[in-house]
């Protein structure tokens, strides 16, 4: 059987799909991975889980008619000489255009993935642009069309199902909450948090909707009370996007030493391992990989009171719960960890206990496989 995994850059497909990507070539299965950036370091890395990496291209941001219907065009050419049996696309336009393209192949099964809503469906706390509205509009008639074509459509959370789909009355043949995505939870081992000295860590892409703003507010504000705490953020600006942080920002935040900026890393374990809590104070998530991977090495969060993110905390035990785009909130947390540290330890143990019961790649994998109708048990690699 092949199977045609669609997402969007190498690195997503390295990052969120290898554990998938590596069970199913494992029992056998002929894997093709598509993305649109592949250079040789990632084609290398895709080819030793055992798959099969593929360009194509397509129009990452945006809704251009033109450049969207030349692109579905071409991957329609891709998907009918590649033959697949199964087409499993994640990301909004992968979702959308990739199963276009696998209607017009006639690919026999048709699977798609929505790890969150997404920038349009974020509300901005005032009253959303004429463009913004315009635009999610536009999206929500897409999903209607293509989701018609679709066997399964997977959800990360039950608040995206309601937001998307009961209120815009969108119909689907089968729906899946499939909640967090699943780690290899031997890669982000339990270490014992750091409580001297304390540190607060931020890991994502620097953008308004994921909270960038009120970490840094919220670290300004501590670091005059308290100079000797540290702040990490990793991750790197999306100017592409319309709420990235500006590299005017990013580079005063690079001037001053209230926070340490790595950048991307390869080893966000090593960085992990030397913070005390994880800090994600986003707008709305899917279900975010970024606090799997701190909870599963033992580390309290806080994070919004929102879709997906509030799936993660039990408020009060593995971390805390704080209302959206409040840094003064986010900041008295803080201060709750600074003068409880042994909360460190007893929430970050916490969180370890519901990564290790809830975030297993295995179990995942194995919901993945009865979603697509795969016929085989996985057994532990």
């Amino acid at each position: 059987m092949k199977i045609a995994i669609i997402g969007t850059t190498a690195s997503s497909i390295i990052s969120f799909r290898k554990d998938f990507i590596k069970s199913l070539c494992n029992h056998g299965y002929e894997v093709y991975t598509l993305a649109i950036d592949y250079d040789e370091k990632t084609r290398s890395e895709v080819c030793s889980f055992g798959a099969v990496p593929v360009d194509y291209s397509f129009c990452r941001n945006g809704l251009n008619p033109v450049k969207d219907l030349i692109g579905t065009i071409k991957l329609t050419i891709l998907l009918k000489k590649l033959q697949p049996d199964i087409v499993f696309s994640y990301f909004s336009k992968p979702v959308i255009f990739g199963t276009i393209a696998a209607v017009l192949a006639r690919v026999p099964r048709r699977y798609s993935m929505l790890e969150g809503l997404g920038y349009f469906f974020t509300h901005s706390g005032g009253k959303d642009t004429l463009k913004v509205t315009l635009i999610r509009k536009i999206l929500v008639f897409l999903y209607r069309f293509s989701f018609k074509f679709i066997d399964g459509l997977i959800l990360l959370n039950d608040d995206d199902k309601r937001d998307l789909l009961i209120k815009e009355n969108i119909n689907v043949r089968q729906v899946h909450v499939l909640g967090g995505i699943g780690l290899d939870m031997d890669e982000y081992p339990y270490s014992p948090p750091p409580i001297e000295p304390i540190s607060f860590i931020f890991v994502a892409r620097f953008l308004k909707e994921k909270g960038v703003y009120e970490f840094i507010d919220a670290a300004r504000k501590i670091k005059k009370q308290h100079p000797g705490i540290r702040f990490y953020m990793l991750g790197s600006l999306d100017v592409h996007n319309p709420g990235s942080l500006s590299v005017e920002h990013f580079n005063e935040l690079k001037c001053n030493d209230v926070i340490e900026l790595p950048g991307h890393v390869n080893n966000v374990q090593d960085w992990l391992a030397k913070a005390s809590v994880f800090v994600l104070p986003s707008y709305r998530e899917g279900f975010p990989r970024s606090t799997q991977e701190a909870m599963a090495m033992g580390r309290a969060v806080i994070t919004s009171d929102v879709p997906g993110c509030r799936d993660t905390v039990i408020d009060g035990v593995n971390g805390f719960l704080i209302p959206v785009r409040s840094s003064t909130e986010l900041a008295d947390k803080m201060l709750s960890f600074i003068h409880n540290p042994e909360l460190i330890i007893k929430m970050g143990e916490a969180s370890y206990e519901i990564a290790k019961h809830n975030f297993d790649a295995l179990v995942t994998n194995r919901k993945l496989l009865n979603i697509l109708e795969i016929n085989h048990s996985l057994i532990d690699e």
